[in-house]
């Protein structure tokens, strides 16, 4: 790394500041279709596997986009990638006000909101990140990352908000009218100086990985692990988060109370991915992501559990134990990508890998809608969601490449 001084320390801050609101802002509205679910639903009577390929679609686009947004940003650079963003998604999710049929909420939540997200979250991100920070970069990428709990927190109930006032169709209207407005002065920020950054890298094959571009890179098996690892978390996250708020309404608890405790979850992913991001730095990954994991696991049973004894207590441990590490992942996956694949290309690369998230999340949440229609409740799917959480673990102890500590010396610092 060169020599930096106290005003390249804060430029450092300021581009993570940059990246975690920009992330907060993607993460949070996409999360909002939970809340728009029910009422969409109740107005058009559309089924709910009907309304869960929307956002299977929404997060396929995103999955499918990656790769080409990480190479988008290697060769375009940010100013375009974001602006490109915010207008994708804030035009997106207008236009989704005004919708009559399914197809046009598919084409605009869907495939315009999944490709708003795409090129406004981690990958850009953790690209920016990766040049401004080096012996805490793992630390970094969990703040980043920490703006979908912040996202979540703040979106989902004032979606709410605005569902009760002006109906989700004036709610969609606002958030994405809001989202169009900033991509002015996301534009007028200085991105020359914000995409050169700070950190050289040595090239990964200093490592002994031949990782200098995407065809090299998928021919790796860490490339794969960190894929899959993405792609079995996403299935079963996915799978339970959409469902969270019609889930506690259908038990009886008002809409407000159970956009409040999807909120909540995701303010408490903050804190899960700033403690996991230090963790993993400091105890490693195996034992790092296995407790993020099993937390995971307390989390779905309790949220299970609430149509056995309806009340309070179980919503809480679901908050504190799947909240708590909702996307606690993300931040270890970014990091080791970064390290790992270090050099020519890494937009590409971890754009690629970022696949594996979006193709499993549209599995996880079609697949939830389908159970729900199937079997006329959620309970199928929970166990589901937890076979694949325990299949996402399992990853990070079979492949040696992930278990490495972050080294300050060597070509994984």
């Amino acid at each position: 790394m060169r020599k930096t001084g106290s005003k390249t320390g804060w430029a450092a801050l300021g581009v993570l500041a940059l990246c975690f609101l920009l992330n907060a802002l993607a993460r949070g509205a996409g999360e909002t279709y939970a809340v728009f679910l029910l009422p969409i639903g109740e107005e058009t009577g559309w089924h709910r596997a009907d309304l869960t390929s929307v956002y299977s679609v929404y997060m396929l686009a995103n999955g499918l986009a990656s790769p080409f947004v990480g190479a988008a940003f290697d060769r375009f650079g940010g100013r375009a990638l974001y602006v490109f963003g915010l207008i994708s998604l804030g035009g997106g999710f207008w236009l989704a006000g005004q919708m009559q049929n399914l197809w046009h909420l598919t084409m605009t939540v869907g495939v315009m909101g999944g490709l708003g997200i795409a090129s406004l979250g981690m990958i850009p991100g953790s690209i920016l990140i990766s040049r401004w920070f080096d012996a805490r970069m793992g630390t970094a990428m969990a703040i980043a990352s920490a703006g979908l709990g912040t996202g979540t927190l703040v979106l989902a109930p004032l979606a709410q908000v605005m569902v009760d006032s002006v109906g989700w169709r004036g709610g969609y209207g606002l958030i994405g009218g809001t989202i169009l407005l900033l991509a002015v002065p996301v534009a007028l920020l200085p991105w020359r100086r914000i995409t050169a950054g700070v950190v050289e890298r040595a090239p990964a094959a200093s490592a002994g990985l031949p990782t200098q571009g995407i065809a090299r890179a998928i021919r790796t098996r860490p490339f794969w692990a960190l894929f899959f690892a993405f792609f079995f978390t996403a299935v079963a996250g996915y799978g339970v988060a959409l469902q969270t708020v019609a889930y506690l309404v259908e038990q009886g608890f008002a809409p407000i109370q159970a956009a409040s405790a999807f909120g909540f979850a995701g303010m408490l992913s903050i804190f899960g991915m700033l403690v996991v991001g230090a963790a993993a730095d400091r105890y490693g990954n195996r034992v790092t992501v296995s407790v993020t994991y099993i937390a995971t696991l307390v989390g779905i049973v309790s949220l299970a559990l609430v149509q056995v004894h309806p009340g309070f207590a179980f919503v809480v441990g679901f908050v504190l134990f799947f909240g708590g590490s909702m996307g606690a992942r993300g931040p270890i996956i970014s990091t080791l990508a970064a390290t790992i694949f270090s050099g020519r290309g890494i937009g590409a690369i971890y754009g690629t890998i970022t696949t594996g998230q979006g193709l499993g999340a549209a599995i996880g949440t079609w697949l939830a809608g389908f159970l729900h229609d199937l079997t006329g409740g959620y309970t199928v799917g929970f166990v589901i969601s937890s076979g694949f959480m325990l299949a996402a673990m399992t990853v990070f102890w079979v492949v040696p490449e992930l278990a490495t500590r972050r080294r300050r010396d060597d070509a994984y610092s």
